[in-house]
């Protein structure tokens, strides 16, 4: 598929998905969450593929937000349906087999902290800034803030935020637990590739049952979420990686990860 408003590329098992719309600070309309939608399809069901990054173009913004243009004229219907593409974006993200990394450059607001919110983890510039605005357009976030973030940092955090509409700093945002880590702004691509080159060597059906394993127990008793690790990890060992890997380290030498997801 040809791209108007992201750039997607791979490379040595690491995707990147770049918002490129730069005039509008990366603002998600229909148009971008379509794209989005694609490329992350494109993304699951390419078994050389790792690691997923997503980041924005420009040093101002990941995502500044919905494009408010778009919402200024919807209708109540238009608007549920816009919020449903908008959730079916993010639990693409979530729901995609392989680590996704936001790489936040600038500006996360509204969806674009939705956004962020919905990959694995974080790493920030120390110029971002973080929030969920919709409150001062007459509004609520509309693609799982109020979910997301509530079960990060703790409904009265999340409930602050939402309520005043506020932006945080990076700082504030580690603080809280929303980002993992802060970069200096010219140093944030080159430490995400770092990071995504680390991860891309581990075995793809063992990323997958960590992934799972912590997701789906994440809301559950430690009963549940203990069984369900039991049966990831035996997982692991339906792949070649698992005697891969114990091999490895009893001889003394880097594992070579072969597995894929698709047999």
């Amino acid at each position: 598929m040809a791209y108007q408003d992201i750039l997607f590329n791979t490379q040595d098992r690491i995707a990147q998905i770049t918002i490129n719309r730069p005039k509008s600070l990366n603002a998600l309309n229909l148009s971008l969450l379509s794209e989005l939608a694609c490329a992350i399809k494109d993304v699951g069901s390419n078994d050389e593929i790792r690691v997923l990054v997503i980041t924005g173009t420009g040093e101002k913004a990941f995502v500044a937000g919905a494009d408010i243009s778009e919402l200024a004229g919807l209708s109540p219907l238009g608007a549920k349906l816009f919020s449903e593409t908008g959730h079916r974006v993010m639990a693409g993200l979530q729901e995609l087999p392989i680590p996704v990394i936001a790489a936040v450059n600038g500006f996360a607001l509204g969806g674009g902290l939705e956004l962020a919110l919905s990959c694995d983890f974080i790493y920030a510039s120390e110029t971002a800034r973080f929030g969920l605005p919709e409150i001062t357009l007459g509004l609520i976030p509309g693609f799982g803030g109020t979910q997301r973030l509530s079960r990060l940092i703790g409904k009265n955090m999340a409930k602050e935020m939402i309520f005043t509409g506020k932006m945080i700093s990076a700082t504030e945002a580690a603080k809280l637990g929303i980002i993992n880590k802060i970069c200096e702004p010219d140093k944030l691509p080159e430490t995400v590739n770092k990071l995504a080159g680390q991860i891309s060597k581990k075995g793809m059906v063992s990323l997958y049952a960590a992934k799972h394993a912590v997701n789906s127990g994440f809301e559950t008793d430690l009963v549940t979420g203990c069984g369900i690790e039991i049966n990831d990890f035996a997982l692991c060992f339906t792949s070649d990686d698992a005697a891969e890997g114990t091999g490895a380290f009893l001889e003394k030498r880097k594992p070579e990860f072969k597995s894929r997801l698709s047999g």
